[in-house]
């Protein structure tokens, strides 16, 4: 190691270490909530403008968005279990363990999301129908979903290298790639749907073009040497112990996506029995509710490399003071932004889609929802914290709950008791429910973190 890099490595973990922790949550999370903001802008317009197609185009968005969940949750297992590990062997000034981790990240993501992709065309057919679609949505999902599958390897490469930059504490570097490829696919949308009339090909198109960038981009600041882990085919450790490591370490994340895939899947089917309207409803509160959710997911993510590194160098004091002002600055941060989102929802709505039977539809779920997400903030940062600091099975426990322990048997219960009412509850109840289960599960991971401490 060069006395450069040296200087690089000690100047990092100062930083980390001793800048006080409000502060430095607070300038991790900035980028982190900026990437996420620009991702769900560009979901959104994509929904915006397909809507204006029509209610199956519309509800093909929904769908296809399951699909790209599945690609997330790979994604973040990969990035999240390697960044976990390589932050705090940061923390124990191991460098060369850490670029083993974000190496190894790295090419698990890019292969398993061209494995995903290969099936994925394979299995054409019927995946559409199994994420939710109709008869008259499937022809408009299938031509959507077979450009999102080419750029498959390159979005979840993309979602774990930002991922590998946050726990490194250069979010910036990851803001920059994803903010870049945002921007990019909002201009795609309105060239192609628009002004070359490619419709709903015209937004997958533009989708995986600006992936690919996006990938091309976070890619180059680990190969010019802008970061302090590298990766490098040389690096990459294949020993199943490494695997396993990685795999079991962000398997919470892998749990947590997947479940809002099949959260977002079954709610799509079951809509589909009110017909395409009842679909692009839901699909258009889903994206709105994330969109608000991503506030305090950006936030939660500019704590969890603050968490690891502390926890890895032994400074457990400021684990549990990065746990309560993210928790605290992601609930008013969300409360101030439901508020007037509320208060106009019927024109936020019809900005995705203006037709009366989807509005109807909708505007009940969006505010059942805008009322239940100050609940999130507490069972989020939970999860990250369990996750970041190495405890699996409590970050299992935690992760499962909110889409999949407390979701599913809510909306077939409520589904079967209330019909399409008791779908547009499902979601708020169980965000009610995860929130007292996370006030214990909360109470434990401080307790634990503590006994270190004292230790």
């Amino acid at each position: 190691m060069t006395e450069t890099e040296i200087e690089i490595q000690n100047r990092q973990y100062i930083k980390m270490t001793e800048t006080p922790v409000e502060k430095l949550v607070a300038t991790l999370a900035v980028p982190t909530v900026l990437s996420m903001l620009i991702t769900n802008i560009y979901n959104l317009v994509d929904t915006a403008f397909v809507g204006t197609l029509g209610n199956s185009a519309s509800g093909a968005v929904g769908v296809v968005f399951g699909f790209m969940s599945i690609l997330q949750a790979v994604a973040f297992m990969c990035g999240q279990g390697a960044g976990s590990v390589m932050s705090r062997s940061l923390g124990h000034k191991d460098e060369k363990r850490a670029t083993r981790y974000t190496s190894t990240g790295f090419f698990m993501s890019l292969i398993l999301g061209a494995l995903i992709g290969v099936f994925s065309l394979i299995f054409l057919n019927p995946l559409v129908y199994a994420l939710g679609s109709t008869e008259t949505i499937a022809p408009y999902a299938k031509t959507y979903i077979f450009w999102i599958i080419l750029a498959a390897p390159f979005m979840s490469a993309s979602l774990t290298m930002n991922n590998l930059l946050r726990y490194e504490g250069r979010a910036k570097l990851g803001m920059l790639g994803l903010m870049t490829g945002g921007v990019l696919n909002i201009a795609g949308d309105a060239l192609l749907i628009f002004g070359l009339h490619l419709g709903v090909e015209g937004a997958g198109i533009s989708t995986a073009v600006s992936q690919f960038i996006s990938f091309l981009i976070l890619l180059y600041m680990f190969l010019s040497g802008r970061t302090q882990t590298k990766i490098r085919i040389s690096c990459v450790d294949w020993q199943l112990r490494t695997l396993g490591n990685v795999t079991a370490t962000g398997f919470p994340s892998l749990l947590r996506q997947a479940l809002n895939s099949v959260a977002t899947i079954m709610l799509n089917s079951h809509a589909a029995v009110y017909g395409d309207a009842a679909v692009a409803a839901m699909s258009i509160v889903s994206r709105i509710s994330f969109f608000m959710m991503a506030l305090a997911i950006g936030i939660g993510q500019g704590f969890q490399p603050v968490s690891s590194f502390n926890y890895g160098a032994g400074k457990y004091e400021r684990v549990k003071k990065a746990f309560w002002f993210t928790f605290a600055l992601s609930e008013v941060l969300l409360i101030v932004t439901v508020i007037p989102v509320y208060i106009y929802a019927e024109p936020v709505v019809r900005l995705f889609r203006d037709d009366g039977e989807v509005v109807g539809l909708a505007l009940r779920a969006l505010r059942l929802q805008l009322i239940t997400l100050t609940a999130v903030p507490l069972t989020m940062v939970t999860e990250m914290g369990f996750q970041s600091t190495g405890q699996r099975v409590m970050a299992i426990a935690a992760s499962s709950m909110r889409s999949g322990v407390v979701f599913i048997p809510v909306l077939l219960l409520l589904a079967n008791l209330r019909g399409m009412a008791g779908i547009q509850e499902a979601q708020p109840l169980a965000f009610v429910i995860t929130f007292f289960i996370s006030l214990f599960l909360s109470r434990s991971f401080l307790k634990r973190v503590s006994r270190r401490d004292e230790n």
